[in-house]
């Protein structure tokens, strides 16, 4: 992002610095530097990860922890604070969603006894917004809050296979993703793979990694016939036929769907709401 410093020495209440991003920009860039493998981190490391000097990033931190966007740790490292999430539960494609379909996945849930997922897309990849799993659940790749590819998951292919057209032409000239434990679709083999998900409501991915599972996705529209997000359920391979999983999930679905308002004659056209 290249941003005109303004001509004045002093800049006015309510304009950028002279110099630099916004400071909302700077403030988000140093939330946006913590993932999975980054939980907790000290000032340095974030300011040095999001590419802003140390001095800048601590007044920008300490306004972060007042708020509670962030959280001081006895060790002097920084966490996400609980308060971001407070304000994430208001979104409606997360927690709208979520609260409608909890008493399915529990129900899927008790059947299964592994993992069963709840999706929505942001922009080029797939959100997990639930995710129940029993204590003796085979290991998955992803977790509540975490990112997933849409090529090579099957809520991913769920939700891209409900995309607009030209949001799927845009990620099928994009290289694939390289999932770990999941071979690499060809461009011709993805398409054919969306034009079933649209046909049969059932995408399935199985992969090697972090443990062999097989996952088995559905799609959940909203009452105009959008795909607004993906539930699927995740079991070790092997342990379960497809073909009876499938039914399981897509029941499941659609009594999500139902409760969105959702008629199945209302279009075969599916298109999923994104932000971004």
């Amino acid at each position: 992002m290249t941003v005109q410093p303004d001509t004045e020495t002093t800049p006015a209440r309510g304009k950028r610095p002279k110099q630099g991003e916004p400071v909302v920009d700077r403030a988000l860039s140093l939330l946006a530097v913590f993932s999975d493998r980054r939980r907790a981190l000290t000032l340095s490391e974030m300011a040095r990860y999001a590419g802003m000097p140390a001095p800048t990033a601590l007044r920008l931190i300490a306004r972060l922890v007042a708020w509670g966007a962030l959280e001081r740790l006895d060790d002097g490292r920084y966490v996400v604070g609980v308060r971001l999430w407070e304000v994430a539960s208001l979104s409606p494609r997360g927690h709208g969603v979520r609260e409608i379909a909890l008493p399915y996945l529990e129900d899927l849930f008790e059947v299964t006894r592994h993992h069963v997922l709840l999706a929505v897309r942001d922009n080029e990849q797939a959100v997990l917004i639930e995710r129940l799993s029993s204590k003796d659940a085979t290991e998955v790749a992803y977790r509540v809050g975490g990112r997933a590819p849409l090529r090579s998951t099957a809520v991913g292919l769920v939700l891209l296979a409900g995309a607009d057209q030209q949001f799927q032409e845009a990620i099928l000239r994009k290289p694939p993703e390289n999932e770990p434990g999941v071979p690499d679709m060809p461009e011709g083999q993805v398409r054919r793979t969306l034009s079933d998900v649209r046909r049969t409501g059932i995408a399935m991915i199985r992969r090697s990694l972090p443990s062999r599972t097989v996952s088995v996705a559905s799609p959940v529209f909203d009452a105009q016939g959008s795909v607004v997000a993906a539930l699927s359920i995740v079991v070790p391979d092997g342990s379960t036929p497809p073909n009876v999983l499938a039914p399981a999930v897509r029941a499941a679905a659609r009594a999500v769907s139902r409760n969105l308002g959702h008629h199945a004659e209302v279009s075969p056209d599916v298109r999923t709401h994104s932000q971004g």
